[in-house]
């Protein structure tokens, strides 16, 4: 069984007075009707990188926004079946970190980027863990509410 590593951020920003997440929905998953798909971003950890700065990155290029690590929240495993390449299983394991936005606009990405994120939004973070469509994800959101929660430091500044 192949075996995939990647990484991704939970990205949380004080606004008007509550806790907002940086979501996406994926390009190529047609809500038609259906309820729209909220992800995280996140992707593969590419060949000299850690899997900090590929969340970092992935965060970068998925939602046009510079993150600051607050730490990590934890890994989410599972395994998969590809729909390409034969159909390998193959077990994936992502690490997921808290992130706090430091600057940029949130949907200011590349042309390129188009192709796998068809936009992105703040979501209340209080919703988050109902809101996004993976288990594990929604489990990762769930902690980042738990940490701000008991760490009302973190409060000081609204951006």
């Amino acid at each position: 069984m192949t075996r995939e590593f990647s990484a991704g951020g939970v990205v949380v920003r004080r606004m008007r007075d509550r806790w907002w997440l940086a979501a996406i929905e994926p390009a190529g998953r047609e809500s038609s009707g259906r309820k729209t798909v909220w992800a995280l971003p996140k992707g593969l950890v590419d060949a000299g990188e850690n899997p900090l700065q590929t969340a970092l990155r992935e965060v970068r290029e998925e939602t046009g926004i510079e993150a600051a690590l607050v730490r990590k929240l934890g890994d989410v495993k599972y395994v998969y079946t590809r729909s390409w390449e034969g159909g390998e299983r193959v077990f994936k394991v992502v690490s997921f970190y808290l992130l706090r936005y430091a600057s940029g606009k949130l949907g200011e990405i590349e042309p390129a980027m188009r192709v796998e994120v068809r936009r992105v939004e703040w979501i209340p973070l209080e919703d988050a863990p109902r809101q996004l469509a993976y288990k594990g994800e929604r489990e990762m959101a769930a902690k980042a509410l738990e940490y701000v929660a008991h760490n009302p430091e973190l409060k000081t500044t609204e951006t």
